[in-house]
């Protein structure tokens, strides 16, 4: 892992690290099922044509992973207590200090469903509005009353900042979302946020990883001396961002309960009133130990090693 720098190295981990902190909820997708200390990368997007193009010398390909078994959200009123998160990745680090990112074909993260407290009665319920009240009478299970929160992107990350990685308390990337909100009485379009006026999350570091580095073979098995493969290992980070504003929902009840939704959950939410945090994140990067020794397949050779690890 020689001819990109390992603070370039360390600083594209930590800022996608805070990328996975903002996924927060959404649907579990298998991966497959890896050896030794390949086994978090099990979603690395190795296959994809950007990463296989990489030469070992100009482009370095790696693999992220970054999970957390919990966290939690704040929008205006409402706090939800987030569930397992996975962040995987494919990196493109390149000899000028620039990264590019690739995400696996299901997507970049995966995680537990998240439940809204109270679910459309906490939402709600009871009110003397005609549209609101017929609504509550309609909730006569829990599947009719659960809620989940979905969060999905809504626009390009922007305002990278690499330095910020390595310190506390500094913005590292602006990254534009959105909050599915769903339930059967809601419909499937009512959001927190959308692709024209996004919530804005500005993750930072709050606690500083420890950091470790494995060698190990191709096929995933420990090899400290004589390792093809590199991994860092960081622990023990937490990630925070309070500064973000919230909007009005949209689409809730085909935009009939936009205001009942709004009035309940405190929207929309002046920047201060909010946050997104993850707890103890455990997060992974894996390269070639030596990328230029690839050279000029470092891409295609990674793809290789993590196809000969799968079980």
């Amino acid at each position: 892992m020689r001819s990109v720098s390992t603070r370039t190295r360390v600083g594209t981990l930590a800022a996608v690290t805070a990328f996975g902190a903002l996924f927060s909820t959404g649907t579990a997708t298998a991966a497959t099922q890896l050896n030794g200390h390949w086994g978090p990368f099990g979603r690395c997007p190795v296959d994809a044509p950007a990463m296989l193009a990489a030469d070992g010398v100009d482009t370095v390909a790696t693999c992220i992973s970054s999970g957390s078994a919990g966290g939690s959200i704040k929008l205006g009123n409402t706090v939800v207590t987030t569930g397992r998160t996975d962040l995987q990745l494919g990196v493109l680090q390149r000899s000028d200090g620039t990264t590019g990112l690739v995400a696996p074909s299901e997507g970049a993260l995966v995680a537990d469903s998240a439940t809204v407290p109270g679910g459309l009665i906490g939402l709600m319920c009871p009110s003397n509005i005609p549209v609101v009240s017929a609504v509550c009478k309609q909730i006569t299970d829990a599947d009719l009353n659960r809620i989940t929160a979905t969060i999905e992107p809504a626009g390009a990350p922007r305002d990278f900042n690499m330095g910020a990685a390595f310190t506390t308390d500094v913005p590292i990337l602006t990254l534009p979302v959105r909050i599915h909100l769903k339930n059967p009485l809601l419909g499937d379009k009512c959001y927190i946020g959308t692709t024209s006026k996004p919530v804005l999350l500005q993750p930072k570091n709050v606690t500083a990883p420890s950091l470790s580095l494995q060698r190990f073979a191709g096929n995933g098995d420990p090899d400290d001396e004589n390792g093809v493969m590199g991994r860092y290992s960081f622990a023990g980070a937490d990630q925070a961002d309070t500064s973000f504003a919230v909007p009005g929902a949209s689409g809730c009840g085909a935009g009939l309960l936009d205001w009942a939704v709004n009035l309940k959950t405190g929207l929309p939410s002046a920047s201060g009133n909010n946050n997104v945090a993850l707890d103890d994140t455990s997060t992974y990067f894996a390269s070639p130990y030596a990328p230029a020794a690839h050279a000029p397949e470092e891409g295609r050779e990674l793809s290789r090693f993590w196809h000969s690890a799968a079980r």
